[in-house]
């Protein structure tokens, strides 16, 4: 991808730079000496978010034509996105692993690499539940700045769950007039209420969140993910339901009309997009968007469920790093739908980056 420019598309943002002195020092010396840099004119931007299972990095600048969608902000100039299981054991040990910490650090190596060829000068590198739960979490924040110059900022649940509505949000059904927005990640899950926004400004305003201890690894490492028979996955569902169960009461006044919806965000759902379309190989531009029934997402949870571990393998949409936590995955999916009954689900292949990038966009006056 390196050297070829994407086309626009919405997204968070992150401020980052390869060695984070460097990078002050960088911005420090652009506010003060260029008024145009100031305001986000000229600045390379990058979002960087390490969560449980993957290592994610968007480069991008402010796209100001118009576009297919009037949200879509971001000309992405570079990507990067490696599995590397941080969380891997932590729910049994409480502390990230020597191997997960090793496999981390040379993927934020190369995330470091990309933002010093790209010029990157404005940047926001951030760590959610691996980082947040564990016992060495500082520590090992500690040695990724030593080792990497990277200063990674361990975000909290509600900032996490803000990111993600930022993100992805525009998705949204605008005469909806509330849509639940859900995020299953590898160590985290988190419920968004979004509401019409009474600003015309605005598209959407936050009402309630939550952010549960339930996530991909999390649940696979519980009940095991290679070979997950009927009774596995039922108990899979009751797990996530048993969670979900305050979240529904808490929010049982939100008001839903018959355009009400589910708006996803996550490997789970765009994984399952790509398996309801019969893709051989991934394809974010026909996933990103795509609404599917509530009848398609049975079909395509019940084909997953329908495979064994080495089809799911196979399969150009899962592969072998993700064949054994997908259907967790759509264990929590499952859950999510019977607790928020809906018609339809909407497919987002944006989210925590994309929200981060628009933030730091739009305080610099640059969207």
């Amino acid at each position: 991808m390196a050297g070829t420019e994407r086309p626009a598309y919405a997204g968070p943002g992150l401020e980052a730079a390869s060695h984070a002195a460097r990078a002050q020092a960088a911005f420090s010396v652009d506010v003060a000496s260029d008024g145009h840099a100031a305001h986000g004119y000229g600045h390379t931007y990058a979002a960087l978010d390490l969560g449980t299972n993957n290592c994610r990095l968007l480069i991008a600048r402010p796209e100001r034509r118009a576009r297919r969608r009037a949200s879509e902000f971001l000309r992405i100039i570079d990507a990067f996105s490696r599995i590397v299981r941080l969380g891997e054991g932590l729910g049994r040990a409480g502390r990230i692993s020597e191997a997960a910490i090793e496999r981390t650090i040379v993927a934020l190596e190369i995330c470091r690499d990309k933002m010093e060829a790209r010029g990157v000068t404005r940047a926001r590198l951030v760590a959610t539940q691996a980082c947040r739960g564990a016992a060495n979490g500082e520590e090992f924040v500690a040695r990724v700045r030593e080792r990497t110059g990277l200063e990674l900022e361990v975000i909290d649940r509600e900032t996490e769950a803000r990111f993600a509505a930022r993100g992805c949000g525009s998705l949204a059904d605008p005469q909806a007039a509330s849509v639940l927005l859900f995020d299953i990640g590898g160590g985290s899950t988190e419920l968004v209420w979004l509401t019409r926004a009474s600003s015309p400004t605005d598209n959407r305003e936050l009402h309630s969140w939550t952010s549960l201890e339930l996530g991909v690894v999390t649940l696979a490492e519980h009940f095991g993910g290679r070979v997950v028979d009927a009774a596995t996955f039922v108990a899979m569902k009751n797990y996530a339901l048993d969670a979900l169960e305050h979240f529904v009461r808490e929010t049982a006044e939100v008001r839903r009309c018959s355009r009400f919806h589910l708006l996803g965000t996550s490997g789970t759902v765009t994984t399952l997009a790509g398996v309801h379309l019969g893709l051989e190989r991934y394809d974010r531009w026909r996933v990103d968007g795509l609404w599917m029934t509530d009848a398609e997402a049975t079909r395509a949870i019940e084909r997953l469920r329908g495979m064994d571990f080495e089809a799911r393998v196979a399969n150009g949409c899962i592969g072998p790093q993700r064949a054994d936590l997908v259907l967790a995955g759509c264990a929590i999916f499952e859950a999510i739908r019977e607790m928020f009954p809906a018609a339809r689900t909407r497919i987002a292949d944006r989210g925590l980056r994309e929200g981060m990038l628009l933030e730091l966009m739009e305080a610099d006056g640059a969207l």
